[in-house]
């Protein structure tokens, strides 16, 4: 049990340790609103890793072999992702530092749900989640019980990941100006339509 936890836990902190999106829109958020902002968004993301990786381990990702779920699926999560994207790239050209309205990422609550949306905007990455979990099943972390050991160690990896990005990106708020904060917003924005646009292509072309 104590090894399908550290497995489960390595996976979920190697996968939320790549650079992508999200991780792009934590880092973005946290500068502007704060770690706990930053912390919602990782419980966020970590909450929807945890079930995507259970939905990949019970063999969903056979359904995302029929072509028009695929399609749509990925569609779907490139709109979300350029929508993401337009919203970060508008807060770059504000003037005013801290100018956020009601809609963005400014209160923990909001930030936690734009996340699990965001997040589960991309359901194709449950195949990748199955073929992990083919891979884990050769260490028998697979197996009965410990599936559920395994899927708890994900959640726990990817939090502490992020809780370490928050952490470290909260330390250096203090130094980040006006102009540096539109810097960021504008390349998180360019960033997050970068990853829509890819996901788009990559979904037509396979």
């Amino acid at each position: 049990m104590i090894a399908a936890l550290l497995i489960g836990f390595g996976l979920g902190a190697s996968v939320a340790a790549q650079l992508g999106p999200m991780s792009l829109l934590t880092i973005r958020s946290t500068l502007r609103n704060g770690i706990w902002v930053g912390l919602a968004i990782g419980a966020g993301i970590a909450v929807v890793d945890t079930l995507y990786a259970a939905a990949g381990a019970a063999g969903a990702g056979v359904v995302l072999r029929f072509e028009p779920i695929r399609v749509f699926a990925g569609i779907a999560g490139a709109v979300v992702l350029v929508y993401l994207g337009a919203k970060t790239l508008y807060s770059a050209f504000r003037i005013r530092l801290g100018g956020e309205t009601g809609e963005e990422l400014a209160t923990p609550k909001r930030a936690f749900v734009v996340a699990l949306g965001a997040t589960a905007s991309n359901p194709l990455t449950i195949a990748s989640w199955a073929a992990v979990f083919a891979a884990a099943s050769t260490a028998g972390a697979t197996e009965g019980a410990a599936v559920l050991t395994l899927l708890a160690g994900v959640g726990l990896g990817s939090m502490a990941w992020m809780t370490v990005l928050t952490g470290g990106v909260s330390l250096l708020r203090r130094w980040v100006g006006d102009r540096m904060l539109r810097t960021v917003d504008g390349l998180a924005g360019i960033g997050l339509l970068g990853f829509g646009g890819l996901l788009a292509f990559r979904t037509f072309r396979d």
